[in-house]
């Protein structure tokens, strides 16, 4: 039983090491707001800040043919009050500018800022001369004989040839002619989700043929402003090369290598097949993702001058003989990470793991799954709360048979006391010896000290999970249980230093370090059932050993207060799951828990020891 108890609090000291550790080393950071200063336009892939120089193309891919570099746009100029095209559709509403083509006002109709019924929706982009601007653009790399003003590039003035608004059922169409008589246009749909067609054309009159490069951007100026910075969870560039996933930092673009043609930190990766690239917020995100099967470049890049951080798309280079006309389909998503939308776009639309857009983490192979059966059981239920309690039901019958011989090993333990105490007697001071007849009575009874944690260290992997689970998925934000619990993504907003919300006063903001003291009901309800738990043993007779296992509950209860309730709701649950799981089975094979004994027996005084 002393092999079991030391064992038993190994595995509980290193579950509270690994938390400790997360929360206190790497501890939320407050996201650098980006300060008000002149906004600058993003250059044309492969573009300088000087019309002496071009990018060179990524190997295999004709992506740049130009003989000069697009110009650097002017420093400062916005299009907020350019002339616009509504866009409107169930999820989605804002307008498209006429000015480069720009998809730059996008809003998220589905999503509140807050719980508040009356705070704005989720804006997801904004146009040049707005603070953090976000937004794409699409054009031409000229090639040949053209120059920088023959293709249609940020500040082009388009015309609206087609449509009114942009909706489900009415794509729109922008055309304009360059002074050699070539006619680009750009035919733009979206769904009734987040998923963008834009197909852009061009129409050769001239009489000689024309080799140009498509391109499309996303570019957004400054970190976002509520960056997260968690260590858990991605913030930044994520794209798809191949079958190769690859997550940057806002911090890693600033530092990648300096190309000397670009005169810019860049990152090229050349797409074979599939692939897509975009940024990636909390909830919600951005991607460039042309046809399936379309080898193009995808390019990350910051330009430091201007504090701008751009992800491209560079598609091989096209040839359009006289008279022909020629056209390039891409894809855009701007929306929320909805785990069935992009599921959707995954299987039927053929946007290569898509799926894997959304941060499953390192345990993916069990958060996919345990994400998948929340979901199922939501379906059924209805309410995210009861879900996660369903959740711990079903992932308490996955473990229970090694639970089962868990608690055997545990009650088979406490039988075999005796005969432990009576070779310690007999064996005296030779520890070797105690070690040897111990092992010895472990193998004739057929037990393992060890088995009563293995089920603990299997919770690690598992809680680790469902955290990222209920940390990172959209389906939790602004979920409420019942009561006071509005939001099962949030820590419990109740406060024992208001009673509860018996006082006037206010709980502690979440984001202060103050709110570590103020425990809501949740976790205390935590604290107890991992207090009653214990209770199902004596404690140790080592003291140290007693000191820590009763110090155990109470140091989770203010660790775990500040994450999110789901997760807590989750632990509660399994707390007492396990406690009717280990007390029926203890009570089946003989043993009898003296809980309320043991209880008592933890609230007396230990004796001072003699002098």
């Amino acid at each position: 039983m002393e092999n079991q108890n030391k064992n038993l609090i190994l595995a509980t000291v290193l579950s509270f090491l690994v938390i400790t550790g997360w929360v206190i080393l790497f501890p939320p950071e407050e996201g650098e707001v980006p300060q008000p200063e002149e906004v600058a336009e993003t250059l044309a892939p492969g573009a300088t800040t000087e019309n002496d120089g071009a990018a060179a193309p990524p190997s295999g891919v004709d992506t740049a043919p130009t003989e000069q570099a697009a110009p650097a746009p002017d420093a400062g100029s916005d299009v907020v009050d350019s002339p616009r095209v509504r866009i409107e559709t169930p999820k989605l509403s804002g307008s498209i500018s006429l000015i480069g083509g720009r998809i730059d006002d996008l809003h998220l109709t589905d999503y509140k800022v807050s719980l508040d019924p009356s705070s704005d929706t989720v804006t997801l982009l904004k146009p040049a001369g707005q603070d953090s601007a976000y937004y794409t653009l699409y054009g031409w790399v000229p090639g040949g004989g053209l120059g920088a003003d023959d293709v249609p590039d940020a500040f082009t003035e388009w015309n609206l040839e087609t449509g009114e608004s942009l909706t489900p059922d009415s794509p729109i169409t922008l055309a304009w002619e360059n002074a050699q008589g070539m006619t680009f246009r750009r035919t733009i749909s979206v769904d009734e989700d987040y998923l963008f067609t834009v197909t852009q054309s061009v129409e050769n009159a001239t009489d000689t043929a024309q080799r140009l490069a498509p391109y499309g951007i996303i570019a957004r100026h400054g970190e976002p402003q509520n960056l997260k910075g968690f260590f858990i969870l991605h913030e930044g560039v994520i794209r798809q090369t191949d079958d190769e996933l690859s997550e940057i930092d806002y911090d890693d673009v600033v530092d990648l290598d300096v190309d000397p043609n670009e005169r810019a930190p860049v990152e090229l990766s050349s797409v074979a097949e599939n692939g897509w690239i975009g940024f990636t917020d909390h909830y919600w995100e951005t991607a460039l993702i042309p046809q399936s099967g379309q080898p193009f470049t995808s390019a990350v890049k910051y330009l430091p001058g201007s504090d701008i951080y751009q992800t491209e798309t560079r598609l091989p280079t096209v040839e359009v003989a006289p008279g022909a006309t020629t056209e390039v389909t891409t894809r855009l998503f701007a929306g929320a990470k909805e785990w069935d939308t992009i599921r959707e776009y995954q299987n039927n639309e053929g946007i290569y793991r898509f799926i894997d857009s959304i941060d499953w983490g390192m345990f993916f192979f069990l958060t996919k799954p345990i994400f998948a059966v929340l979901h199922w059981l939501h379906s059924f239920i209805g309410n995210m709360g009861w879900s996660i309690i369903a959740l711990t039901f079903v992932i308490k019958m996955v473990l229970f048979p090694l639970a089962y011989r868990s608690y055997v090993s545990m009650a088979k333990m406490k039988e075999l006391q005796p005969q432990m105490e009576q070779i310690r007697e007999n064996a005296g001071d030779d520890k070797m010896k105690v070690q040897q007849e111990m092992m010895e009575l472990y193998k004739r009874e057929k037990v393992n000290p060890a088995s009563g944690c293995l089920p603990i260290l299997l919770q690690i992997p598992i809680w680790f999970s469902l955290y990222k689970v209920v940390f990172v998925t959209l389906e939790l934000r602004h979920e409420p249980w019942f009561g006071w619990i509005r939001d099962l993504s949030a820590p419990d907003p109740s406060s024992i230093l208001n009673l509860f919300g018996i006082l006037p006063n206010a709980a502690p903001d979440p984001t202060s370090w103050f709110f570590f003291f103020s425990l809501g009901i949740l976790p205390i309800l935590l604290g107890i059932s991992m207090w009653l738990q214990q209770k199902l043993n004596p404690a140790p007779a080592d003291a140290t050993q007693a000191t820590i296992m009763a110090w155990m509950p109470w140091v989770f209860m203010f660790m775990l207060g500040r994450f999110a309730s789901g997760l807590v709701l989750y632990w509660i649950t399994n707390n007492t799951l396990t406690f009717i799981q280990q007390y029926t089975i203890m009570r089946s094979h003989g043993a009898k828990p003296d809980i309320f004994g043991n209880i008592k027996s933890s609230f007396k005084r230990k004796p001072k020891e003699e002098k």
